[in-house]
């Protein structure tokens, strides 16, 4: 049954292959800005590629991560010519386990929708992190993935790329839970975010049992599952500290859309296509929709029945949430209180 196999094996191998593997840049490629400091270590802009008309890929030498990352960047009109003091409104959109800077430009019409011309729109590595900073243990340390994406690379668009401080999130699978999880992390720094098949429920009881299935397997591929969050039961404080279903009362303030679909073939699919691990998914997006409500969020949701854990669905999904995302961004737009 995929519902406790399908879904956590393939996000085990994912951790297991990926991480271990450090993101290797030229030690003859130019630096380009400043510096970045934060407490305990540093991060700065080793290269930058100008790789399409508007998308600019960012090397980052991360002290938070221990490794580099790459960062995509969709820029605004006017942002070749910007002046010192220029700034535009910032989108962030996260990727799903095991993917990069580059899917959400792959895999959908980003560069395309006229609306987003306005506005610096940020896609992240985070390889199969979940947008966390890893327990270790207790001892933390790297990858510490919330961050290097909310302090350090925030530092660095704020001071030499144009970001200002307007900003909403979103993302797909894993890049869900990232959306809901920062926002809620961190109230106030996000006006909106969006949740495609997000994985935002960690504490699902078919997870976990997953999550228990899949530690020896992880542990012969040389993967220590136990260092994301601990154990679930032993370090359930620990969970629940990265679970947007119990983070939802910190998201009273925040609007936040849900999209999701319930795993049968849809319009974008085969008619043959297999149920897959979206039908997990809803049940998690329904739970922390219904937690949400009670928190008195503003919530949408957007649960579309049939469709499966596959890239057209979250190309749509952007789409729909997106008047909801901009509207956040306007100047002198105020979360609801």
């Amino acid at each position: 049954m995929f519902r406790r196999i399908r879904h956590p094996v393939r996000v085990v191998a994912a951790i297991a292959l990926v991480l271990p593997a450090v993101l290797v840049t030229s030690a003859a490629a130019a630096e380009v800005g400043a510096p970045v400091r934060h407490s305990g270590g540093h991060a700065r802009v080793i290269s930058e590629e100008h790789v399409g008309q508007r998308l600019v890929d960012l090397t980052i030498s991360s002290a938070a991560l221990g490794q580099n990352a790459t960062v995509r960047l969709l820029t605004p009109d006017g942002w070749g010519r910007r002046g010192p003091d220029q700034r535009w409104p910032v989108l962030y959109l996260l990727h799903g386990v095991a993917g990069s800077h580059a899917d959400w430009t792959n895999d959908s019409d980003v560069e395309d929708i006229p609306e987003l011309r306005d506005v610096l729109v940020v896609m992240p590595d985070a390889d199969a992190g979940f947008y966390h900073n890893w327990w270790n243990y207790g001892a933390g340390g790297p990858p510490a993935w919330e961050t290097f994406h909310l302090d350090e690379l925030r530092q660095i668009l704020e001071q030499g790329y144009g970001a200002g401080t307007r900003r909403a999130v979103a993302g797909l699978s894993m890049g869900g839970l990232g959306a809901l999880f920062y926002a809620a992390r961190r109230p106030g720094m996000f006006r909106a975010a969006a949740s495609y098949s997000g994985l935002v429920h960690l504490l699902h009881p078919d997870w976990v049992e997953s999550f228990y299935a899949t530690v020896d397997e992880a542990q012969q591929a040389g993967f220590d599952l136990f260092r994301l969050w601990g154990d679930p039961v032993r370090q359930r404080q620990v969970w629940q500290a990265h679970d947007p279903y119990y983070l939802a009362g910190r998201l009273r303030h925040t609007p936040v859309f849900l999209s999701c679909g319930d795993g049968s073939p849809g319009p974008f699919d085969p008619p043959s296509a297999p149920a897959d691990e979206e039908v997990l998914l809803m049940e998690m997006n329904r739970l922390t929709a219904d937690r949400l409500n009670r928190a008195g969020a503003p919530l949408t949701t957007d649960f579309y029945g049939p469709g499966t854990h596959t890239p057209a669905y979250w190309e749509r999904a952007l789409h729909r949430s997106l008047p909801m995302l901009l509207r956040a961004l306007r100047p002198g737009h105020l979360s609801p209180r």
